[in-house]
């Protein structure tokens, strides 16, 4: 009887000692020394999970990991997905980074004033994104802003979300619009707002440069925008020279200083601030803008003004192309 006694007790300090164990080997320090990333696909089985995780160092011993899950009826609360886990993770942590689903986030920027064929190759190039991208996308459909994603996710899904998202922004703006405006549809804004995106980089001068082209369109008046000429040059690739008099004068489809109002199509992607500048411009009497050798513009009403301002800046033009850059110092040891 003692001796059956004896056994009992050492059995049960054994099952206690392990339980023991168990429980602070659960939440101690795991074994990886930096940052690491464990791919979890649909359908592995739990050992497999466990397995992945031991040899990617993020768990000590892969039957401890998978013990520890049924202990506390995790097996079932595992999830697909893409997960990163820090320096010397514990178990516990492990366990619940992979049942709360949140897979890593990765990010593609579409910026403002790309072309649609530019932010498709960005798209069809990016190594995480899966599948064929399908069909170009048309030009403007798509809104620049910069996507989180999942691995695994497909390349079209993406496009699709970039167009959804311009589509909810429209239905947003749209009925919040200036009265009067002249563009009847909202794919005629996005083409006007297209092209105050390619004219100006500078938020505080969207609105103007916005209301100069309304101004311009509702009294009848050529848009006269050089990025339209540049469009049906390079499809929105940078000219790299200056825009030659008999680009001026080709009647090309976006030209706006030969076609009269807005060109058949947008010539970029528009970001958010261009296409409400568009829908709710400033309120101006000019008619005229020309670069003021700053990075902004200056801006006129008339005729007068305006010959004065271009030959300002033609001045400027003549002093940069004058302005030879020194070579770097050569460095003597």
């Amino acid at each position: 009887m003692k001796r059956f006694l004896l056994i009992v007790v050492v059995l049960a300090l054994a099952l206690a000692g392990a339980w023991y164990y168990e429980q602070w080997n659960w939440s101690q320090p795991g074994p990886s020394p930096a940052y690491k990333v464990v791919m979890v696909e649909p359908g592995d089985h739990v050992s497999t999970i466990a397995q992945h995780l031991a040899d990617a160092g993020v768990v000590s011993n892969a039957d401890l990991f998978r013990v520890g899950l049924r202990i506390r009826s995790l097996q079932g609360e595992l999830k697909a997905g893409e997960y990163g886990f820090p320096a010397h993770v514990s178990m516990a942590d492990v366990a619940g980074i992979v049942a709360s689903g949140k897979s890593i986030q990765h990010k593609l920027t579409a910026a403002e004033g790309l072309t649609s064929q530019m932010i498709y190759d960005l798209v069809k190039k990016d190594p995480v994104l899966v599948g064929d991208p399908g069909a170009l996308p048309d030009e403007g459909t798509l809104l620049p802003e910069t996507y989180l994603f999942t691995r695994g996710t497909t390349r079209k899904e993406l496009l699709a979300r970039m167009a959804r998202a311009q589509a909810v922004l429209l239905k947003k703006l749209w009925p919040k619009r200036a009265d009067g405006l002249p563009v009847k549809t909202t794919e005629q804004a996005i083409t006007l707002a297209s092209i105050v995106e390619k004219e100006t980089a500078l938020a505080a001068e969207r609105r103007h440069v916005a209301a100069i082209f309304v101004n311009r369109l509702k009294l009848g008046m050529k848009l006269q925008s050089d990025p339209t000429i540049i469009y049906d040059i390079t499809r929105g690739y940078p000219l790299g020279r200056g825009i030659r008099e008999s680009e001026l004068m080709r009647a090309s489809p976006h030209n706006t200083y030969a076609i009269a109002g807005l060109p058949p199509s947008p010539i970029c992607n528009p970001g958010k601030d261009s296409i409400d500048a568009v829908l709710n411009p400033g309120t101006t009497n000019d008619l005229y803008f020309v670069a003021n050798g700053k990075g902004g513009h200056v801006f006129s009403a008339t005729d007068a003004e305006q010959s004065k301002n271009v030959a300002a800046w033609r001045k400027i033009e003549q002093l940069q192309k004058q302005l030879v850059p020194l070579p770097p110092p050569v460095l003597r040891k």
